[in-house]
This record gives structure tokens, sequence and C-alpha cells, in this order.
């Protein structure tokens, strides 16, 4: 048997932090069985479901690099199996015609809440064999007596007694399937062997089992993850902070770390925090997964996508850092003057993101407009435009352009003028920088190049002169 996962989201909005994670664990199930990963997009929700929507989770989806072995499938194609599959069940009788009105079934309800029942329909059509016409829909024969048992991969057994159960409806009047039923047709004919979803679903897996059972399909195995909070214990949502997937890209995240973040949020393996996908693969398990809620802590995802900064091959880093120099208007692909990898290395030590490091990294392609001006207070005074211009006349001789010359520049510079080495790399940093902010002089002068050096230097010391 193929062990084959689908992930399965509703185009009706973002690809939110918990359905990363499904996708995520669905993803890593198949990897690590040598299975299939389906994408199936669950767009019956005419009204609700957008082509902006489906671009979000494709977008999502390859950022973080959870890649499909088929096509994705949309529920929208399938509706002449739904239609077949909905005749098989009245015809074998697991089905039948309802025409109970919507306000019937509303006074239903309030009598059944008002005796502090359970709402549910009453069977009322059951064995009327109602003809079909345009205002009847199509419900599934729930049986009456019996239990069904999920032996759930990460929560045990769920045991729910079918008299809990009503006929659910099927078809709507209009003739369109509805979600129990498209789910469990399309998890049948794609020989889905586990079925790995949010707990919010619980509710729905008993009813359709008693489908899948009516078409003598085999039951996939379950396995229900538990929810995701905010940090004041309720449901995470938007006031929590960024919950779509690409939101955690636009702030300058690494998409390894959203999935380290996310495959700790309910797995554990020992006590270990930083995990390769590779490890991620190996070392995935449901039996291991929290049956409890998690908690989404964004000070650690941030300690993460630090420690990946830090710790990552910087060419890997390289494409993510281009895309954020591009959101401020630097074309990197175009500008090559700077060193990418050199220019990560350098800053990334002090940025806890990408956002922060392009935003730092300005300076190396985009002229600045004004110096800081507490900087250049402390730095430009009395007498520093003659260190500039000592500096600006050695590094326009320097026959080699590299991090040891430039430093013995800056070093033979103070000793020449009998100067501590700060009072001539604190004016230098402000003037090719305009801040009191950058890596070592050395790098960053070797990152910046001679002639931007140069020509920021005699900026540096007109402005000294002119103030």
């Amino acid at each position: 048997m193929t062990v084959t996962t689908r992930f399965a989201p509703s185009p009706t909005g973002y690809l939110h932090v918990g359905g990363a994670r499904t996708a995520l664990f669905s993803w890593l199930y198949a990897r690590k069985h040598g299975g299939q990963f389906i994408l199936r997009i669950e767009d019956t929700d005419l009204e609700r479901s957008t082509k902006e929507s489906v671009q979000a989770i494709f977008d999502g989806m390859d950022w973080l690099g959870l890649n499909y072995d088929t096509e994705p499938t949309f529920q929208t194609q399938n509706f002449p199996r739904y239609k077949e599959i909905i005749a098989k069940l009245l015809e074998t009788g697991h089905a039948y015609y309802c025409d109970c009105s919507k306000e019937e079934l509303e006074i239903l309800r309030e009598q059944q809440m008002a005796a502090k029942e359970k709402p549910r329909y009453n069977g009322k059509c059951r064995d009327a064999n109602k003809p079909q016409n345009e205002k009847t829909v199509v419900r599934f024969k729930t049986p009456i007596d019996g239990e069904i048992t999920i032996p759930d991969l990460v929560k045990g057994n769920i045991t729910v007694a079918n008299k809990e159960l009503d006929d659910l409806v099927i078809a709507r009047a209009d003739g369109s399937p509805t979600y129990n039923l498209t789910v469990v047709v399309d998890d049948m004919d794609m020989k889905i062997t586990h079925v790995i979803r949010g707990d919010d679903h619980i509710n729905n897996t008993p009813r359709q089992i008693n489908i899948l059972k009516a078409l003598n399909a085999p039951l996939p195995e379950y396995a229900h993850l538990p929810m995701i909070l905010g940090s004041d214990g309720a449901r995470l949502s938007k006031r929590h902070g960024a919950v779509s997937v690409m939101q955690f890209r636009d702030e300058g995240y690494l998409p390894q770390a959203l999935l380290n973040y996310l495959v700790r949020l309910g797995w554990s393996h020992g006590d270990q925090e930083i995990f390769s996908i590779a490890e991620m693969i190996e070392f995935f398990d449901l039996n291991d997964v929290n049956g409890a809620a998690s908690t989404f802590n964004m000070e650690k995802l941030l300690w993460l996508n630090h420690h990946y900064l830090m710790h990552s091959e910087p060419a890997d880093i390289v494409s993510h850092l281009v895309w954020h120099l591009g959101v401020i208007g630097i074309d990197a692909n175009v500008d090559k003057s700077v060193d990418l990898v050199e220019l990560i290395k350098a800053q990334r030590e002090r940025c806890k993101t990408l956002v922060e490091m392009a935003n730092a990294s300005r300076y190396f392609y985009q002229e600045f407009e004004t110096y800081d001006e507490k900087a250049a207070k402390k730095a430009f005074s009395e007498g520093s435009d003659n260190v500039l211009l000592e500096l600006k006349n050695a590094f326009a001789a320097l026959d080699l352009w590299e991090k040891e010359a430039l430093h013995d520049v800056v070093k033979n510079t103070a000793e020449k003028l009998a100067l501590g080495l700060g009072k001539v790399a604190q004016p230098l940093r402000v003037a090719v920088c305009g801040s009191g902010v950058s890596p070592s002089i050395n790098i960053t002068l070797a990152l910046l190049g001679r002639e931007k050096t140069v020509a920021r230097l005699q900026r540096a010391i007109s402005y000294i002169q002119a103030v």
C-alpha cells in the first residue's frame, strides 16, 4: 500500500499558519513513507472562493517548499463524479429526497433547543419516498443503531453513537454537493490512506466514515491535529499578528525558520529544537504529536529566524534577500556591485529578519540624502575633514581593494595623525554609511567598493567644511 496524504484547503482567504502546519505534517508523513502528497483545492463554495485565494495557496506552498506529487485538483471540476455517487446512494437506499422547508427546520431547531435537546433533523422524510423536485435536497440515511470508533493517530480512540448523528444533507436543492460528500468521494477516488487535518473536523469524521461504509470503500486512517492558540489562549487570529504564511515572508522570515517553528507546534523529538528538512522527514511520527493545543510564540519564531540567518549557508539566503531588496527599490539582479554572500555574512549578526537586513544594507546600493544628525555631530568634529582627506587619498592610491589592506589604511592613518583608531574609523563610518552603525569598517569598505568610498569621503569633507 502506497501511503497517500492530501492537503485540502478552501480558497476563501490566505494560507494561514494552521493550514500550513497541517500541510507540513501531511507532507512529512508522505515523504517519510515514500508515498504521495496531493494538493486538493476544495472550491465548491462558489460564493466565497476566489482566484486570488487559490494563488495565495500556491504561493504559500511554493515559498515553504512543500511540493506536491500530482497537478493540483479542483473539486469544481469533479461535479459529474459527485452526481454519480449521489445517484448511487439513492439507488442503494443509503440516501433519500427531503422536501422539508427552511421554516420547518428552523421551528424544529427552536423546539429542540427549548427542550435542551441537541438540534438535529428528525427524519421526517426518511421513509416517506418523496419524489425529486426543484425544492428537494438529498439526505444521507445515517444508521440508527451502533457506533463509530475512530482510532485517531493523535487523540486515540474516539467513539460516537450513530444516534447522535442526524441525516446530513449531501446534495442541495440545486443539485450541488455538500462538503462531507465531496470529501468522501475525493478521498476514496484518490486512494487517500491517511487523513491528517485539524481537530475542528472531528465532528465530520464519523459522518464521512458512514458514507464510506455505504460505498464499500476502504477507510483511511485519521489524525486530527490540535488547534493553534495565540498568546492569550484564544484561537490564533489576525489580532495576534501575522497569521498568513506570505505575511511572514513579507516581514522577513525565512521559510526554513517558519517550517522549523511549525513542526515543533505540537510535535517533538526528544529535546531537539533545530531540525533540517531531512531530519524532519527522518524523525516525524504522528504518534509523537501532542493532542493538546499549542501556543504560537512570535518571540520564539524570531529567535529561530535569527538562528537560521546566522547558521544557514549564505548562498541559500541570497534569493530571499534579493526579494526583500526589491521591495525597497533595489534590483540586486541588475546591480551586482555588492557581493551578496559577503553582505549576508556581514549583516546577519545584528539583523534578526530579512527586512532588517535589506534596510540596513540600503547604503551599499543607494546614496543617502542626509547624515544621521546625532552621529554626524559626534563624528564630524573639528579636524575630521583632514582625517577624511588623508583616508581618501590613501584609498584612492590603494593597489588591492581587500579587507586586510583597507584595515591597514585606517590603522596607518591613525598612527600618522597620532589619533586613536576610533577617531579615524568613526568619522569614516559616518562618511560612507550615513550613520554610526555598520559592520566592521574594513568589511563595509570592501563591500562598498573604491568608487563609492572615495566619492562619499569627498562629499563628507565638503559637508564638514561647509558647516
